[in-house]
């Protein structure tokens, strides 16, 4: 996945209200728990991480360019997949799509690292697209661009699998522009798929209305214990 591409035209994609909006729903949650301790499972550039300065946070994404753009601002970010984080967290979140990005084998995997990295009574939140969410509101195409950059996105909805095809043109220092181009994959993975989880339990659901209603769902989950 093209996680650096995607760090750079982050801002022409028009998510900064959706993103203030949902971080805010996952802040109010947070209060519902006894929590000390987080870890942000793609975090970007942190910023959620930041407003929640009144706990012990961590972050980790594999995005260099967004690790230090959130070392830069003082924030402990590190360049890690969640299968070589060692330590336990009362709370983990996987925020804005993070468990759209995998497929079903590697979403198990994931799950399961995740269980790992919790402590016994911990708790997990993750947002996830709902089908409506994929075919009705992500699908499509759009162009953006700033002084020296030019977005183009056509998107693909089908066989529950969302293509997402970036095109770039940045302006380079001769007045020329530079291409680059990365397909990324969404898979959809219905509710049925996260109440049977051996990891960790599905103990609440919620509907999110951040693009179109009931576009997302946030879940929330406990660690299993044996």
């Amino acid at each position: 996945m093209g996680l650096n591409l995607y760090a750079k035209v982050q801002h022409l994609l028009g998510i900064e209200e959706a993103t203030e909006n949902l971080h805010q729903i996952y802040i109010d949650l947070l209060n519902n728990y006894s929590v000390t301790n987080l870890l942000d499972v793609g975090c970007g550039d942190g910023a959620l991480i930041e407003k929640l300065s009144h706990l012990t946070c961590k972050g980790i994404d594999l995005s260099s360019s967004m690790v230090q753009e959130a070392t830069s601002r003082g924030l402990d970010v590190t360049c890690r997949d969640i299968a070589d984080v060692d330590e336990s967290f009362d709370a983990i979140l996987a925020v804005f799509d993070v468990l759209n990005f995998l497929d079903s084998e590697n979403l198990d995997k994931f799950l399961s690292d995740i269980a790992s990295s919790l402590n016994s009574d911990g708790i997990f939140m993750a947002d996830i697209n709902t089908l409506h969410g994929f075919a009705d509101v992500a699908e499509g195409v759009m162009v953006a661009q700033d002084e020296n950059l030019f977005l183009s996105v056509d998107a693909l909805f089908e066989s529950s699998m969302l293509h997402t095809e970036l095109t770039l043109f940045e302006r380079e220092s001769d007045d020329t522009f530079k291409k680059e181009s990365e397909i990324i994959t969404q898979y959809f993975h219905p509710l049925s798929v996260f109440k049977k989880n051996r990891h960790l339990k599905l103990i609440e659901k919620r509907k999110l209305s951040l693009y179109d209603k009931d576009d997302k769902m946030l879940l929330i989950f406990k660690k299993v214990i044996n």
